[in-house]
C-alpha cells in the first residue's frame, strides 16, 4: 500500500506542504506551554517556596507560611494572566498587520527572553515581572497558530488542523512533567526556567524559514494552493478595527465561550501538581519527584482529546453535517465530558481522580479546537486574528480573575468548589454561543 499524496478532481496530486506548516504550529505550541508551565513545577519547590517567602533555608515552613505561599502564588498567576488577557488583544492587532510570520517571529522571540527571565530574579515582584513579560509573549501563539490554519487550510480540515497542533499544548506539559522535576532536583528551580527558555530559539529559527503565504510559497504546488483556496481565494490584506468587530454576536459569542472555560484550563495548568500534592481527601499524596506520573496520564489522554474531537467535527461535515451542526454536537459532547470532574475533588483515590481529570483535559482540548475554528467559520481571514485575540483578552480575563481567588478558595472551602465551577462552565458557554449564534452563519463585515 503506498503513502502517496491524493489526488484532486482534476486528477493532480495534492502536495502535503500544508503539513509541514501544521507541524511548526504544533511545535511552537509544544514550546509555549513548556514555558508557562515550568511555574506550576518549581512552587512545589521547597528552596523556591523558601526564597519567594523571605525565609532562611534551614527553617521548616509552618501551615501558615504555606497558607501565605498560596496566595502569593495566586498573586504571581494572575500577573502572567492579565498580561495574556491583554497581550492576546495586542497579539491578534499586530498579526493581522504585519502578517503571522513577523508577528508569530516576534511573539516567539519575546515569550523566549521572558522564560529564561525567570531564572535570574529572586524576589516576588522580579518574578511577577517575569511572567507578565511571558504573558505578553505567550498571547502571540493561539492569534497566529489560528490565523495560519485559516490561510493554510480549507474549512473542512480546519479543525483537524487545529485539534493536531492545538495537541501541542498537551505534549508540552508531558514534557514538562518528565523533564523540570528532574532538573530542579538536580540543577535546582532557576537552571528548569533557563533551559526550557532557551528552546524556543530552535523554533523562531524553524518558522522563518519555512512559513510563507500559499501563493507565495516555492513549495506548493498548483493542486494544493487550489485545493487550499477551494473556499475562495484569498482576501485583502486590509485590517478590520476591534470597533468594528465587536458589533457582532459572533465576536461576542467567541470572548464568552473563552471567558467562561479558558479560566478552567489555567486552573487545571497551574494547580494540579499542588492538587495532587496536598489535596486533604487523598489517602498519599504526590510530592515533586512523584507529581509527574499524573500528569502523563491526563496529557496523553488530553492529545488524544484534541485530535479525536478535531477530527469529529471533520468527520461530521464528511457525512454531509452543516459546519454549524457538527461543531455544535462536538462541542456539547465535550461539555459532557467534563462534568464528572465534580468528584475528582471528592473522591480519596488518587487514581480515580487521575481518570476523571484525564476526562475533562481531553474534553476541553477538543472543545477548545472547535471553539477556535469557530472563528474562521465565520470571519473572513483577514479579521481572524483580531477576532482571536479578543477572545483571547476574555480568556485571560477570566483565567486571571480566577486565579487571583484560588488560593484564597483552597484556603478556606477547600478544592470542591473549584471543580463545581470547572464541571458547569462548559455546558453554560455553550447555551450561550447558541443564543448569540444559532446557526454560525459567514459575517459580512461592512467595511469589506
Amino acid at each position: 500500500m503506498t503513502n502517496a499524496a491524493p489526488a484532486s478532481s482534476t486528477g493532480s496530486v495534492i502536495g502535503r506542504y500544508r503539513w509541514r506548516i501544521c507541524a511548526v504550529l504544533f511545535l511552537a505550541t509544544t514550546i509555549n506551554y513548556i514555558d508557562r508551565n515550568v511555574f506550576s513545577f518549581t512552587i512545589l519547590d521547597t528552596t523556591f517556596r523558601h526564597q519567594m517567602l523571605g525565609i532562611p533555608l534551614d527553617q521548616p515552613l509552618t501551615e501558615d507560611d504555606l497558607a501565605r505561599f498560596r496566595v502569593i502564588v495566586s498573586e504571581m498567576d494572575a500577573w502572567f494572566k492579565y498580561a495574556y488577557a491583554f497581550g492576546f488583544l495586542l497579539a491578534g492587532w499586530m498579526i493581522d498587520r504585519i502578517g503571522v510570520r513577523k508577528g508569530y517571529g516576534t511573539g516567539i522571540t519575546v515569550w523566549s527572553v521572558a522564560a529564561v527571565g525567570h531564572g535570574l530574579v529572586s524576589s516576588v515582584l522580579g518574578m511577577k515581572l517575569a511572567r507578565g513579560l511571558l504573558g505578553v509573549g505567550e498571547a502571540c501563539n493561539f492569534p497566529a497558530a489560528i490565523k495560519t490554519v485559516s490561510e493554510w487550510f480549507p474549512k473542512k480540515e480546519r479543525s483537524f488542523a487545529t485539534g493536531i497542533f492545538n495537541a501541542g499544548a498537551n505534549v508540552g506539559i508531558i514534557l514538562t512533567a518528565i523533564f523540570v522535576p528532574l532538573i530542579i532536583s538536580h540543577l535546582g528551580w532557576r537552571a528548569s526556567f533557563i533551559i526550557t527558555g532557551g528552546v524556543g530559539v530552535f523554533v523562531l529559527f524553524w518558522w522563518l524559514a519555512v512559513y510563507r503565504k500559499p501563493h507565495e510559497h516555492p513549495k506548493v504546488g498548483a493542486a494544493e494552493l487550489a485545493h487550499i483556496q477551494q473556499d475562495g481565494p484569498p482576501e485583502a490584506d486590509k485590517p478590520v478595527k476591534w470597533r468594528e468587530l465587536i458589533k457582532y454576536k459572533p465576536t461576542w459569542a467567541f470572548a464568552i465561550c473563552k471567558f467562561m472555560t479558558d479560566a478552567v484550563w489555567w486552573f487545571y495548568l497551574t494547580w494540579l501538581p499542588t492538587f495532587f500534592n496536598s489535596n486533604p481527601a487523598f489517602e498519599t499524596k504526590l510530592d515533586l519527584k512523584q507529581v509527574g506520573i499524573p500528569f502523563l496520564v491526563i496529557y496523553l489522554i488530553s492529545d488524544f482529546g484534541s485530535i479525536f474531537f478535531g477530527w469529529l467535527a471533520t468527520r461530521f461535515i464528511g457525512l454531509g453535517w452543516t459546519v454549524n451542526k457538527a461543531r455544535k454536537v462536538t462541542m456539547l459532547i465535550c461539555a459532557l465530558c467534563v462534568v464528572p470532574i465534580v468528584f475528582a475533588s471528592m473522591t480519596s483515590s488518587i487514581v480515580i481522580a487521575i481518570a476523571l481529570i484525564a476526562l475533562a483535559t481531553a474534553a476541553h482540548q477538543g472543545w477548545s479546537a472547535n471553539l477556535f475554528t469557530t472563528v474562521s467559520d465565520q470571519f473572513p481571514r483577514r479579521a481572524v486574528g483580531s477576532v482571536v485575540g479578543l477572545g483571547g483578552l476574555a480568556g485571560g480575563l477570566g483565567g486571571a480573575l480566577l486565579a487571583a481567588k484560588v488560593g484564597f478558595i483552597i484556603n478556606t472551602g477547600g478544592y470542591v468548589p473549584l471543580f463545581i465551577i470547572a464541571a458547569s462552565a462548559y455546558l453554560l458557554a455553550l447555551l450561550i454561543m447558541q443564543v448569540l449564534t444559532p446557526k454560525l452563519a459567514p459575517v459580512e463585515l461592512k467595511n469589506a
